[in-house]
């Protein structure tokens, strides 16, 4: 049994197999619908039945409450076609071109910028050249068929290992290995084994508008690839790069940041802390960083914006630059890291 989905928009039309979800459906037959996750906690694939009727699969009700899915809204990762059906989505242009292959690789080196931040670089094998959009991630494929997945932090046409910045979860499966929280520990030389690339989180070049870029701690890891390939491809578009965490310490790579404020034309860095303790000495902006986006920019009806972090700053920014800022939903480009327990809690 098998249904047949028609793209409202374009007119494509693609097969969905029996518990097959629309969207590993669409990627399979190289059509590429916005996602992040690929496990309901997102929201990044949330589009709508026009005609038809589908089946959920468990999901986070912050991706998708009752009231969404009343309205006909749907998450692709996670919904199962019951009928043919209509649905209205944003077709990605431009990252269906890029295989998805499983990857060996081995640790090059593990530095550690902070105490709860290390930064992996990956030596892919001489004769493998892996190819992937500035913004995507890959998922580590573990031993017990579990998977964790992590934004890709250089640009893509920088030479030498992949670069990724994972922040420590203590319990968590694969950051206690890095981390040394468990025995044994990540060291360097150790094979490890990846798929990508994956995600719809990329530059979209075929605009002009000036950029907002919005990351909470390592969510800055796939802004990092964005900006460094716009400095290769020589791409020049007002940038306004907000990165907000807790502590001062969670801007691990701050003066990079103040580098390139230095360098790249009009650009602007506004490092955000929340809670940030006396002996910080911060002089800086304070609160959380969406509302300091927010503040400084009340009107985004000409901006483009790509946001990426926990799903609670992802979420909260997403409704409030539509709702208060006219930001136009279609300029929302995001990716939420979310973590076990996100999908634990659906």
């Amino acid at each position: 049994m098998s249904y047949q989905v028609t793209l409202k928009t374009s007119g494509k039309q693609f097969r969905v197999d029996q518990d097959e979800t629309i969207l590993d459906a669409a990627l399979r037959q190289g059509i590429t619908l916005p996602y992040g996750c690929k496990n309901g906690a997102c929201g990044s694939c949330k589009g709508k039945v026009i005609e038809g009727a589908v089946e959920h699969g468990q999901h986070s009700d912050a991706a998708l409450n009752k009231a969404d899915e009343t309205s006909g809204a749907i998450l692709f990762c996670c919904a199962y076609p019951q009928s043919d059906l209509m649905i209205e989505a944003r077709e990605v242009q431009g990252a269906g071109d890029i295989a998805i292959r499983k990857v060996p690789c081995r640790v090059n080196t593990i530095t550690k910028p902070s105490s709860d931040v290390a930064i992996l670089k990956l030596q892919l094998p001489a004769t493998e050249r892996f190819q992937f959009l500035a913004g995507q991630y890959l998922e580590f494929l573990l031993k017990d068929g579990q998977r964790r997945a992590y934004s890709i932090a250089n640009a893509p046409d920088q030479e030498g290992p992949l670069e990724l910045h994972i922040r420590h979860l203590p319990g968590g499966l694969f950051t206690d290995f890095v981390f040394g929280a468990k025995d044994p520990a990540l060291k360097e030389k150790d094979i490890l084994r990846f798929e990508g690339p994956l995600g719809s989180f990329f530059l979209r070049e075929d605009s002009k508008k000036p950029i907002i870029f919005v990351a909470a701690g390592t969510g800055f890891a796939p802004i990092k690839s964005i900006i460094e390939q716009m400095q290769h491809k020589k791409i020049v578009r007002p940038i306004h790069l907000y990165w907000g965490g807790r502590r001062p310490s969670d801007l691990y790579l701050h003066e990079l940041c103040q580098a390139w404020a230095k360098s790249i034309p009009n650009f602007i860095y506004t490092p955000v802390i929340s809670d940030a303790l006396p002996e910080d000495q911060w002089k800086g902006r304070t609160g959380f960083v969406h509302q300091a986006v927010m503040a400084d920019h009340p009107n985004m009806a000409e901006h483009q914006v790509y946001a990426c972090g926990a799903p609670v700053m992802v979420n909260a920014a997403r409704q409030d630059f539509s709702s208060q800022c006219h930001l136009p939903e279609e300029e929302f480009f995001a990716d939420s890291f979310t973590s076990a327990a996100d999908i634990a809690a659906k």
